[in-house]
């Protein structure tokens, strides 16, 4: 059977512009190691699942998609708080402080159990933020007809030593503002390093506006990105019909001041003496300005740590109380969750940490710095520990099936402990993404 790739092509870029996909984060990468582990737990949890018909509708496969992205978003806003799934401590994290936020933010990511840094303060001036590369683009009326013929059309954009040919088709009825979406929704759903944005002035019209993820000067380039459609394989005529190849901002490095030494940075992101990571906001409103970076006391990091795990918590909580009432099996999700908070309620009330009657987590600051003045309060805290490790487990079980809080129809029962593992039966999940075009 021949393969119909013009389809197919169809189908990908149908899928990129229409499904914006979410931000990842660095704890969204694995090792082989942890590849492997999912893999296992996949076939181990398949291989007594009985066989069932998922109900195909449009909600249920929004609400399988969202719960798995929910799952996953929770898992690593807690994870975020600790400084090792394993080995961290939740509570004994250090944390910076900016007396300006305004200028700069910090960050601490030195070792926890090791010596105070050898800078514990350093006074920051921020003279330039590292820019990116623009491309404006051309201002045009957005309800006007296209002034391009009907058909299939292409460009390139280069980047670095990359270089990315994006296909796209132009409608007899298409407006300015139809294609310039389109293109849009295209290039910045391509996760290239490229953002796209449809900027209208307020008065009909509007223009496609390009700019660079990353921003500062690579050695050598005045440029970050190109976009032109010299060889490119389908239609020509849309890089100068929007402006697109036009370059109206170029990238720049960052400038700034530490301790009165003058320094430079490709990222408004940087990292100090291999203990702060340092982000750069805005400069200085007066010459001079500064804001001093060091450490927070024990109890201020006691405390943000504490507030950040109830507010992933309380987050997640509503993200899947959103889905009640539309899926039965959202009901059960809600009393699982339930479960594990009762487990975990008296002892987390004794510092500070209580469940409201919809499920919610509110931290007492007071009862929180009385506990942590007391002796033993290592002990004392180990309650929010295990909760935050519970949570993980049922975020990372979750995140692993969303298909069990699903609404379906059981088919067939295996016959227990004489199955074959079945690590395809999760393909149920990726199915829904794909069919409506088989």
């Amino acid at each position: 059977m021949a393969v119909k790739f013009d389809a197919l092509n169809q189908v990908y870029n149908h899928y990129l512009t229409q499904y914006a996909p979410k931000s990842n984060t660095p704890l969204d990468t694995h090792k082989k190691s942890d590849l492997r582990s999912i893999y296992n737990s996949i076939v181990k949890m398949n291989k007594e699942s009985p066989l069932y018909i998922i109900d195909s509708s449009e909600a249920t496969k929004a609400y399988a998609v969202g719960l798995k992205e929910a799952a996953r978003q929770f898992r690593n806003s807690v994870i975020a708080t600790r400084s090792s799934i394993n080995s961290g401590d939740v509570l004994e994290q250090k944390k910076a402080y900016s007396t300006h936020p305004e200028l700069a933010t910090a960050r601490y990511i030195g070792s926890e159990s090791g010596a105070a840094p050898q800078t514990p303060t350093f006074r920051l001036e921020v003279a330039a933020l590292a820019s990116g590369q623009i491309h404006a683009g051309k201002t045009l009326p957005s309800d006007e007809k296209i002034a391009l013929a009907p058909g299939n059309y292409s460009f390139d954009v280069s980047i670095k030593d990359l270089s990315y040919e994006f296909q796209f088709q132009i409608g007899e009825d298409d407006t300015n503002l139809d294609v310039q979406s389109r293109l849009q929704r295209l290039i910045s759903n391509a996760s290239i390093g490229l953002d796209a944005e449809v900027v209208s002035d307020g008065n009909g019209n509007s223009a496609l506006k390009l700019s660079s993820a990353s921003s500062g000067l690579i050695p050598g380039r005045e440029t970050l990105f190109e976009i032109s459609e010299e060889n490119t394989s389908k239609g020509k005529g849309i890089v100068d019909y929007l402006s697109l190849g036009e370059t109206t901002t170029y990238p720049s490095n960052a400038l700034f001041e530490i301790n009165g030494i003058e320094r430079t940075a490709s990222s408004n992101v940087f990292t100090v003496e291999k203990t702060y990571e340092v982000t750069l906001h805005a400069p200085g409103k007066e010459p001079g300005m500064t804001t001093e970076i060091g450490l927070k006391n024990d109890f201020d990091s006691l405390s943000e740590n504490v507030h950040s795990l109830a507010d992933s918590y309380n987050t997640f909580l509503g993200n899947a109380a959103s889905y009640d009432g539309g899926h039965a099996k959202s009901t059960q999700l809600l009393h699982e969750i339930g479960y594990i908070t009762k487990h975990y309620a008296s002892d987390l009330a004794a510092v500070g940490l209580t469940f409201q009657e919809n499920g919610s987590l509110l931290v007492d600051n007071d009862k929180l710095q009385e506990a942590a003045g007391q002796d033993g309060s290592k002990q004392a805290f180990a309650p929010i520990k295990d909760f935050a490790n519970s949570m993980l487990r049922k975020s990372s079980d979750i995140s692993l099936n969303p298909m069990q809080y699903v609404n379906k129809t059981i088919v067939a029962y295996k016959n227990p402990g004489k199955n074959f593992p079945a690590p395809y039966i999760t393909s149920a999940y990726s199915g829904l993404l794909f069919n409506n075009y088989c």
